[in-house]
């Protein structure tokens, strides 16, 4: 697994304006990066965060830009896209993929890359932050996007 050695980093998010985007999909591991990515926040020093809910992944940069729009310092996009039988997995895993990277170079605001694109719903369970995951994929982009909007 890639997180083997995953920087654990110390962050201070405090005064920051933090939206997260989250998609409404596979609710049980969206709800584990969503719960990983508030624990990072509150430990931190930020529990004045938004969350912002969207449809799905292809939604994402548009949520984001659209948090930006709103005062956001830093964005957290969290979602999972799970392979299926179809070409659409790539379609969309492109399109939020390239999307958010648009959107914080655009903006100048930092993107916390927190979208699982797995080939089965074991893996996606295993990077979400849930008390049986080997990883916690919302911590971690909470932590990129709050590093990178101290810079």
């Amino acid at each position: 697994m890639s997180g083997a050695g995953a920087p654990k980093l110390s962050i201070d998010a405090s005064g920051l304006q933090i939206a997260i985007v989250v998609t409404s999909w596979h609710t049980e591991i969206t709800g584990g990066l969503l719960a990983g990515a508030e624990r990072a926040l509150k430990a931190a020093g930020n529990d004045t965060y938004e969350i912002w809910r969207v449809p799905g992944a292809f939604e994402l940069p548009l949520g984001a830009q659209k948090a930006i729009d709103a005062g956001a310092d830093a964005v957290i996009a969290l979602g999972v896209v799970i392979q299926g039988e179809t070409p659409h997995f790539d379609y969309v895993c492109r399109a939020a993929t390239d999307g958010l990277n648009r959107v914080q170079l655009d903006s100048g605001v930092p993107v916390g890359f927190g979208l699982l694109t797995v080939d089965n719903e074991q893996q996606a369970l295993d990077r979400a932050g849930l008390p049986n995951s080997k990883e916690d994929k919302g911590a971690e982009a909470v932590e990129a996007a709050v590093l990178m909007a101290r810079l």
